[in-house]
C-alpha cells in the first residue's frame, strides 16, 4: 500500500508541477484493489461529480489534494464528469477514459516520412470515439517532456489536457470530447529546458485571422465540388503543347473593399470579380502568391507558418475551396506559390518546436537563411521530408489546385547560397550541393506525377542547374516547368536602354534563344520585378510618355511571341505607373485613360492570338517551333522570326526596337502569297500612332534571309507586327 501511495504521490506532484509525461497512466479509470478508481485532474474546480452515461448522478468525487478528484466504481462502466467552476457548470466525458485513437499504421507511415495524408490525420480532426463526438489532436514533438492542448475550452491552462505519447514515434495525441469546429487552440510544450511559448499547430487546417496566431479546428473537407469536367480534362489542358498564360495575383491587393485603403476581398468576392476579369483578358490560369497562413502580411505569404491552412484573411477553408471550384467551372486553372525552403522564426511557429531544432537544421550555417532571417527546413530529416511532401499533396488533392510554383529553389539546391566562405557546411562528399533538398525535390515531383496527374510543379530557379524540368529517370529534378530568370533579366535590361543605344546591346535579345529549349521555360514578369525600388514595368521604359507606352506594348508583344509559356503580374497589363504595394489595391482608375486602356486591350488581344494560333504555343519547348529570320540587324534594332505549329502553320513576328518608322523593310519568308497582319502593336486600337503595315501584304519573288521570297513591310516605331498565312 505504501508503495502505491508513493507512486500516487509522484504522479500527483508531476501533475501539480505540470510535468506529467504519461497522464493516461494515472488519470481516468484504473483497476485498483478490486475496484475501478476514477481520477480526474481539474485544477481550480469547485466540485466534480461522477455521472453515468445517461447523465444520472453516481455521486460526488473526493478531492484528496486540491485539483485531484477521485471516486471508486465497483466495475468498469461509461461515465461523465460534471465540473463546477466559478463561472458555471461543465458536463463532459473524461478524455482519459478513451484509448489511443491514432492507428499504428499512421505512426509507422509518419516515421517513415511517407504519410501522404497528414492533413486528414494529424492536427485537429473532428472525431467520434465510442459514439462520443469531439476533436482528436495529434502533434509531433519527440523531445518534449509534456505536451498539452490549450484553448478557451480549458482557460488556456496547460495542466488540464496533457496528451498521450506514442513511444518511439514522438507523436502525442488526445481526444477531447464535446469540442467541435471553430475552437481556437494551441499546444503548450514543456521542453527539456523548460516551458516554451505556446505553439500553433503545424498541421492546422484553419487559423485565426492575423495578427491573432491561434490554430482553429476546421469543419472537415466535405466541400461539394462541381469541377469534375475540369479535373477530367486538366492533364490535356496543361500539357506542354497547350497555351499557358498566367496572371499572377496578390489576393490582398488586387482589389480591396475601398479604393482608399480598404480590407482585402473575401474568397467569394474574389470569385465574383477576379474570375470574370481573367476570363475577359484571356489568361488561362491565375497564380496566387502564397495563400498558406503567414503572420506577417509584408512577406506577401513567402514566410508561411501553416503549410496546410489557407489564410483566414479572405475567409474559411471552405471559402477558398469555393474560389478554386468557381475558377475551374469558368475554365481557369489555379496555381499556388508554395515555400518548402524556409519558414519565419515567430515564437508560436515551427522554430525550436519542442525545444530542439526539429523542423530546421540545428547549425546556423545550415539552418538559418542570411537573406531572409528565416529557418531552413531540414529536409534530410525523414519526418520533415514527409511533412512537406504531405503539404504539397494537400493543396493538390484537397483543394483541387492545378499546380505549385516552388519558391526559392536555388536557395535549396546550394549549401553555400548567399553565404561567404567559411559560413557554410559542405555535404558528405565535400561539395556545395544540398543532397537532402535535391532528393526531396525529385521525390516530390515523382509523387505529384503519380498522385495528382496533370498537375504542374514549377521551379523558381535562378541558376544554370541542369535538367530542372527533365524527368528524374533521366537525372533531372522532374519539374514540369522552370521560370526563365535569365531571359527576364536580359530583356528587361535591354528594354531599359535608350533606343539610340540598343544597337550596342543587341545580343541581350538574341542570347536567350541559345538556351530557350534546354528547359520547359515560363517567361516571368513577376511581382519581384515591380517592388523594392525597381519601379513598375511601365516605369522601366525610356523616353517620353508616348515612347514609354509604345515600348511597353512592344515588350509585351515580344514576350507573347517568344518561345515559352507566359506569366504577368497584376497591374502590368494596364501599365500601372507606381511600384506595387501590398497595402493598396491596384490603380484601376488608370483604365479611364486611353494609353493605359490601350495596353490593357493589347494584352487581351495577345492572349487571344496566343491561344488561337497553334504556332504560338504548340512548340514553346521545342526548337522545331522556332526559326530565326533576322537576328543580326543591330544597326536597326530589328528582329524577325517564324513560329511553327505541329500542323505546318506559321506565324511571322517582326520587332522594331527603335522609335523610327522603317518603310519597305524586307523580310524573307518561306511561302509565297498573301500574309495577313494579325497584330500591329502601334495600332490606334491600342492607343498607338497607327503607323506600319495593315491588312494583307503580298510576297515578292525576291529571295532574302535565306528564304525563296520576301515581304516588304512598314515597321511601326517601337512596334511589333505579327503575321500569318490566311
Amino acid at each position: 500500500m505504501s508503495n502505491r501511495m508513493s507512486t500516487d504521490n509522484g504522479d500527483i506532484q508531476a501533475l501539480i508541477r505540470a510535468e506529467h509525461g504519461n497522464p493516461f497512466a494515472f488519470l481516468g479509470p484504473h483497476d485498483q484493489d478490486g475496484v475501478v478508481q476514477v481520477r480526474t485532474w481539474q485544477p481550480g474546480a469547485l466540485e466534480v461529480q461522477l455521472l453515468d452515461e445517461d447523465g444520472q448522478l453516481i455521486g460526488p468525487m473526493d478531492e484528496p489534494v486540491p485539483g485531484l478528484f477521485t471516486r471508486a466504481l465497483d466495475q468498469r462502466r461509461r461515465y461523465r464528469l460534471r465540473i463546477h467552476w466559478n463561472g458555471g457548470v461543465q458536463e463532459t466525458e473524461d478524455p482519459y477514459a478513451f484509448g489511443p485513437q491514432l492507428g499504428e499504421m499512421d505512426v509507422y507511415l509518419f516515421g517513415e516520412g511517407n504519410h501522404r495524408r497528414l492533413g486528414q490525420c494529424f492536427g485537429a480532426q473532428p472525431w467520434v470515439a465510442d459514439g462520443v463526438s469531439g476533436v482528436r489532436f495529434v502533434v509531433w514533438a519527440p523531445n518534449a517532456r509534456r505536451v498539452s492542448v490549450v484553448g478557451n475550452f480549458n482557460s488556456w491552462d496547460g495542466r488540464r489536457h496533457p496528451m498521450r505519447l506514442h513511444p518511439g514515434g514522438g507523436i502525442w495525441e488526445l481526444f477531447i470530447p464535446r469540442l467541435g469546429p471553430g475552437e481556437v487552440y494551441k499546444y503548450e510544450i514543456l521542453g527539456q529546458d523548460g516551458l516554451l511559448p505556446l505553439k500553433a499547430d503545424p498541421v492546422a487546417l484553419a487559423t485565426e485571422k492575423p495578427p491573432a496566431t491561434g490554430s482553429v479546428v476546421a469543419s472537415g473537407t466535405d466541400f461539394q465540388w462541381g469541377d469534375q469536367q475540369w479535373m477530367d480534362e486538366r492533364a490535356g489542358r496543361q500539357s506542354n503543347t497547350r497555351p499557358l498564360a498566367i496572371y499572377e495575383v496578390h489576393t490582398g491587393s488586387w482589389r480591396q473593399t475601398s479604393e482608399a485603403g480598404g480590407e482585402p476581398l473575401g474568397w467569394a468576392e474574389l470569385a465574383e470579380q477576379l474570375i470574370p476579369y481573367v476570363q475577359d483578358m484571356g489568361f488561362t490560369h491565375v497564380e496566387l502568391l502564397p495563400v498558406m497562413e503567414h503572420p506577417f502580411g509584408g512577406s506577401w505569404g513567402y514566410q508561411p507558418l501553416s503549410q496546410f491552412a489557407p489564410t483566414a484573411r479572405h475567409g474559411t477553408p471552405a471559402d477558398f475551396a469555393g474560389f478554386v471550384d468557381a475558377c475551374h467551372r469558368a475554365g481557369i486553372g489555379v496555381i499556388l506559390d508554395w515555400v518548402p525552403a524556409h519558414f519565419p522564426g515567430d515564437a508560436h511557429g515551427l522554430g525550436l518546436f519542442d525545444g530542439t531544432a526539429l523542423y530546421e537544421y540545428a547549425h546556423p550555417f545550415e539552418g538559418w537563411h542570411p537573406d531572409w532571417d528565416t529557418h531552413i527546413y531540414n529536409l534530410g530529416r525523414t519526418e520533415v521530408h514527409g511533412f512537406m511532401l504531405a503539404s504539397a499533396l494537400h493543396w493538390l488533392r484537397e483543394y483541387h489546385v492545378d499546380g505549385l510554383r516552388v519558391d526559392a529553389v536555388a536557395s535549396m539546391l546550394y549549401r553555400d547560397y548567399s553565404r561567404k566562405s567559411g559560413e557554410w557546411i559542405p555535404n558528405r562528399h565535400g561539395g556545395r550541393e544540398n543532397l537532402e533538398a535535391i532528393e526531396f525535390l525529385r521525390h516530390l515531383n515523382d509523387v505529384v506525377a503519380t498522385e495528382a496527374p496533370g498537375a504542374l510543379v514549377i521551379a523558381e530557379e535562378s541558376t544554370a542547374w541542369p535538367g530542372v524540368s527533365q524527368p528524374t529517370r533521366e537525372g533531372g529534378l522532374g519539374f514540369t516547368g522552370k521560370w526563365n530568370m535569365g531571359w527576364m533579366h536580359d530583356t528587361l535590361n535591354y528594354i531599359k536602354e535608350d533606343p539610340l543605344h540598343r544597337r550596342h546591346h543587341h545580343q541581350q535579345i538574341t542570347f536567350g534563344l541559345l538556351y530557350a529549349f534546354t528547359e520547359h521555360f515560363i517567361l516571368p514578369i513577376s511581382h519581384d520585378e515591380v517592388v523594392h525600388g525597381k519601379g513598375s514595368l511601365l516605369g522601366k521604359m525610356p523616353g517620353d510618355r508616348w515612347q514609354q507606352f509604345a515600348n511597353l506594348r512592344l515588350y509585351l508583344s515580344f514576350m507573347w511571341s517568344h518561345p515559352g509559356k507566359k506569366l504577368l503580374f497584376m497591374g502590368c497589363e494596364f501599365g500601372q505607373w507606381r511600384e506595387w504595394s501590398h497595402d493598396a489595391q491596384l490603380d484601376w482608375y488608370l483604365l479611364s485613360y486611353d494609353d493605359h486602356r490601350g495596353v490593357h486591350d493589347l494584352v487581351r488581344e495577345l492572349n487571344r492570338l496566343y491561344t488561337e494560333q497553334p504556332a504560338l504555343h504548340q512548340r514553346d519547348h521545342s526548337a522545331d517551333g522556332f526559326q530565326w529570320l533576322i537576328g543580326d540587324d543591330s544597326s536597326n534594332s530589328v528582329y524577325a522570326w517564324l513560329r511553327r505549329g505541329e500542323d505546318g502553320a506559321m506565324v511571322l513576328v517582326v520587332h522594331n526596337f527603335t522609335p523610327v518608322l522603317r518603310s519597305d523593310y524586307r523580310v524573307g519568308v518561306p511561302e509565297a502569297g498573301g500574309w495577313q497582319i494579325l497584330l500591329n502593336s502601334d495600332d490606334h486600337a491600342f492607343a498607338g500612332s497607327g503607323a506600319g503595315s495593315k491588312g494583307e501584304v503580298w510576297t515578292e519573288e525576291r529571295d532574302s534571309h535565306g528564304q525563296p521570297c520576301s515581304l516588304r513591310l512598314d515597321l511601326p516605331p517601337l512596334g511589333t507586327l505579327i503575321l500569318a498565312r490566311p
